[in-house]
């Protein structure tokens, strides 16, 4: 990897003095696949990690599962989901699950804590300990499995000693064509790894990433099946945040302050997927993709936002990408001023010692 993929892209002050900087690249990309902006290398191959949720949801509802089921806009909402493990958030999961007859049991993405804080202490106060439904990923693993019942229903005959989180299952060879053909790329071009919950993850270019966002918004180039797709997971996504994140997730707080005309997907390491619906920046605007990569993970540790797993960087860093655009509006940007783009640092006794700001410009290719 070129030592140039990544450029300065926030920087930490203490007194007068840069005591931090971090590093990232951005693409912004249209529906018909023009690069509009950039920063850094926007070529540059790089997990998703769970801002490909939507995708790993897409051939599920291409399929009919949303209406086989009986599936409510908010129950597809949290299989695209990084929930926050919210009592909400499980009574949605299990919607699901009664209706698929998809079992707690069956779910492989492992245990965590709640991410919302006040849940993980009603659950100690209660004696409770976590479980899968509680995961982040539990609607995901939840709908990949109501998947698998749709197909056998269907008389598909699937493998019964392959786990449905390997690769090797037709299943996740599904998800990884049609996140593929999103892209428009080739499923040999898609990099595979193991993501935090097991299933497999994807690695592409973060401006082929933009593009899959920008059609997920703006589908009126792929078939109709999937076309129509699209736009129902993304009217659940952007109809409702709540489900998407959390009380604390700067997805939900992004989407809301919105109104519905951005879908806003966080993943792991320093990850951000946006998507600009048509008309959000405007009557007759293009819709807009844009994926960001914060190099340093941006992690957990450095984050402004109490129960949010992820970093400080990535969303001072959107915010003022979706400001060089004209993509959000003076109010929406006061409303989110806790996260930036620009905001004070305090120490433990509440004094002010530095700033953190945005240190870079987008490139406009046309």
């Amino acid at each position: 990897m070129s030592g140039h993929a990544y450029q300065p892209v926030l920087e930490l002050t203490r007194g007068q003095i840069v005591e931090t900087i971090h590093f990232g690249a951005v693409a912004v990309v249209d529906a018909q696949g023009n690069l509009a902006a950039s920063f850094g290398d926007p070529s540059v191959v790089t997990y998703l990690r769970s801002s490909a949720k939507p995708f790993q949801a897409l051939a599920f509802i291409e399929h009919g599962g949303q209406a086989a089921y009986g599936l409510t806009q908010p129950e597809v909402a949290i299989i695209c989901s990084s929930h926050s493990g919210t009592d909400e958030h499980v009574q949605t999961v299990l919607g699901i699950q009664s209706k698929t007859g998809v079992k707690e049991a069956e779910l492989m993405c492992g245990v965590h804590a709640p991410f919302h804080v006040p849940t993980q202490e009603a659950l100690r106060r209660r004696g409770e300990q976590p479980t899968p439904n509680r995961h982040n990923c539990s609607g995901k693993h939840t709908g990949m499995l109501a998947y698998i019942r749709l197909k056998r229903s269907r008389g598909e005959e699937l493998p019964a000693d392959v786990p449905y989180i390997s690769i090797q299952h037709p299943l996740q060879q599904e998800i990884l064509k049609t996140f593929a053909e999103m892209c428009a790329v080739g499923v040999d071009q898609v990099s595979i790894g193991i993501d935090g919950c097991s299933v497999p993850n994807f690695a592409v270019a973060l401006n082929q990433a933009a593009y899959a966002f920008a059609r997920l918004c703006d589908p009126s180039g792929l078939n109709p099946v999937r076309a129509e797709a699209c736009r129902t997971i993304s009217a659940a996504m952007s109809s409702h945040p709540n489900l998407v994140g959390g009380p604390d997730s700067f997805d939900t707080h992004l989407m809301n302050a919105t109104q519905g005309k951005i879908l806003c997907k966080a993943g792991a390491e320093g990850y951000q997927t946006l998507g600009l619906l048509t008309g959000a920046m405007g009557p007759g605007s293009p819709a807009l993709g844009i994926a960001i990569k914060i190099s340093d993970g941006d992690l957990g540790a450095h984050s402004r936002a109490q129960g949010d797993p992820h970093g400080h960087a990535r969303p001072a860093v959107t915010l003022e990408v979706l400001r060089q655009l004209g993509a959000i509006s003076s109010a929406a940007l006061e409303s989110l001023s806790e996260y930036g783009p620009t905001f004070p640092i305090y120490n433990w006794r509440k004094i002010e010692v530095g700033e953190a700001r945005p240190c870079f410009l987008l490139s406009f290719t046309h």
